[in-house]
């Protein structure tokens, strides 16, 4: 098996929890589209998709520009009480970068919420790319988006691992010929990530070490 030497991660619910802040806008844009209380539920087994795919599917329309701003402008009021970190994430982007593993971010994002995340958290500074939903044409579970990262890094595939929490990051990894891991921390369930065939899943940030080759320090 080939040596992990770059590492992609996905944002949302991967690296940063985002969760209660994306289920917040959009129960907020469905309730002033008339469905109060608009089930979260109904809402994880999509987040993973564009902004535009998770409203059209939750509302039938096709054009749902209008409640994109809506949503967005909500989300800008409410973005930086409502996100947090997930457990152990600096401080093993930290360490691989020390190790010289090259790190990327390859998101569904747009460029603008994804530089607040980021620079939120001080996560800029390990990060050899970011790819955003303004990057490509097809978005995640397409493969261009983990393509487009590993091109931009002159990476290989067959050493590069994409990390995420939902179906579309490990059915991009794997179009794209590189290895995929799961997370266990994903509102979907680790049972529902195993399904799409993750080449490794993990129940904790610093599983990375030992997965990677890398003594834990934890």
């Amino acid at each position: 098996m080939s040596k992990i030497e770059t590492i992609l991660f996905d944002l949302d619910g991967t690296i940063v929890n985002t969760n209660e802040l994306i289920i917040k806008c959009f129960q907020h844009v469905m309730e002033k589209q008339g469905q109060p209380g608009y089930g979260r539920e109904k809402i994880i087994p999509f987040m993973g998709q564009t902004l535009e795919q998770q409203l059209e599917a939750f509302t039938g329309m096709t054009d749902v520009e209008l409640l994109v701003k809506d949503y967005r402008a909500y989300q800008a009021i409410h973005h930086d009480a409502l996100i947090q970190e997930f457990p152990h994430v600096d401080e093993v982007m930290a360490k691989l970068h020390e190790q010289g593993y090259t790190l990327g971010v390859v998101t569904t994002k747009v460029k603008a919420s994804t530089d607040r995340v980021l620079e939120m958290f001080g996560m800029k500074k390990y990060l050899s790319t970011i790819v955003t939903l303004e990057d490509v044409e097809f978005p995640k579970p397409d493969p261009q988006p983990v393509l487009t990262a590993v091109e931009r890094l002159g990476a290989n595939p067959a050493t590069t691992l994409m990390v995420g929490d939902s179906p579309a990051d490990i059915q991009s990894a794997l179009a794209a010929g590189v290895k995929a891991a799961g997370v266990a921390w994903s509102l979907k369930g680790k049972e529902k990530l195993l399904e799409y065939g993750p080449h490794y899943m993990l129940d904790d940030m610093r599983d990375l070490y030992q997965l990677v080759g890398m003594e834990s320090e934890a």
